[in-house]
C-alpha cells in the first residue's frame, strides 16, 4: 500500500515537473513592464496569446516592444508591420509621454470587430510603464489605433473613459 502511494505521488511530481519546464522552454511572454523611449522604442500591452481580444485579456495581457527595451524585461516583440504609425508627445511640464498611431491588428491575428479595450496600472494585474507612476492604454483593432500615455501624475492617466477611444482620451495624431 506504501509501494503504490509513493508511485502514484512520484509519478504525480514528474508530470508537474515536466510542465513547468515545458512552460519555460516555449519561450511563452510574461512581461508586465511597458515602457515608452520614443516613437521607435516603446512596449505596450496585448493578449498573451495571438488572436486573442483585447477586453477579454485586460486582465492578463503582456508587454511586446518595438525592439527590446531592457526596462521591460520579459517583454515579447511586436510582429513585424504592427505599427504603422507612431507619433511620440513627451510634456516635460506635466510629467507624461505618449505614443498614439495606427497599427495592423492583423499581424497579430486581432480580429475586426473587435471593439477594443483599455490597460491601465489595474488590470493586467500588476502591470506599469517603467519609470512612471500610472500608464493608460487603448488598443482598437476594429479602427486600427492605439494609444499608450505613461504619467506621473494620475489625473494625466484617465482610466474611467475605456468606452470613449484613443482619440477622445489623449488626443494625439493617428495618421
Amino acid at each position: 500500500m506504501i509501494f503504490n502511494k509513493s508511485i502514484i505521488v512520484s509519478t504525480a511530481i514528474a508530470a508537474l515537473l515536466s510542465v513547468a519546464s515545458a512552460g519555460k522552454a516555449s519561450g511563452k511572454v510574461k512581461g508586465q513592464i511597458g515602457a515608452l523611449v520614443d516613437k521607435d522604442n516603446f512596449c505596450m500591452f496585448l493578449p498573451p496569446i495571438y488572436g486573442g481580444e483585447i477586453a477579454v485579456h485586460e486582465d492578463d495581457a503582456v508587454a511586446f516592444c518595438t525592439k527590446p527595451i531592457a526596462a521591460a524585461k520579459g517583454a515579447g516583440l511586436l510582429p513585424p508591420g504592427f505599427i504603422k504609425s507612431a507619433h511620440f508627445v513627451r510634456n516635460t511640464q506635466s510629467q507624461w509621454v505618449q505614443v498614439t498611431g495606427r497599427m495592423d491588428g492583423s499581424k497579430y491575428g486581432l480580429k475586426k470587430n473587435d471593439g477594443g479595450g483599455q490597460y491601465d496600472i489595474k488590470a493586467p494585474v500588476g502591470s506599469k510603464c517603467a519609470g512612471y507612476k500610472y500608464y493608460v492604454e487603448l488598443v482598437e483593432p476594429d479602427i486600427n489605433t492605439y494609444c499608450f500615455r505613461c504619467c506621473q501624475n494620475k489625473a494625466d492617466c484617465p482610466v474611467n473613459k475605456s468606452t470613449y477611444g484613443c482619440k477622445k482620451v489623449l488626443g494625439g495624431n493617428y495618421e
